[in-house]
């Protein structure tokens, strides 16, 4: 594995576990009042397209990274519908 492969995990790594804490705090507060329905929508939309793009390039980084993060950020939305 290259090391440009690897610098892609570590950051894919760290920008989609930084969805985490706030998918577990929306879960357990059943509270998305602070969540920004628009922002989500369009989170969601990039996010998607990043994921097309990374399948496109065969960037597996790239659509590891996405495909996990959209699933969590899809998540969010999801109890944005249900809660607020």
């Amino acid at each position: 594995m290259a090391w440009v492969d690897i610098l892609g995990y570590v950051a894919a790594t760290l920008t989609t576990l930084s969805f985490l804490p706030q998918v577990i705090k929306v879960w357990q507060t059943r509270s998305t009042k602070d969540l920004s329905l628009t922002t989500l929508i369009a989170l969601n939309v990039g996010i998607f397209l990043w994921l097309i793009y990374g399948l496109v390039l065969g960037a597996m980084p790239v659509i590891v990274a996405n495909g996990v993060t959209l699933i969590l950020t899809l998540t969010m939305l999801f109890f944005k519908r249900k809660y607020g």
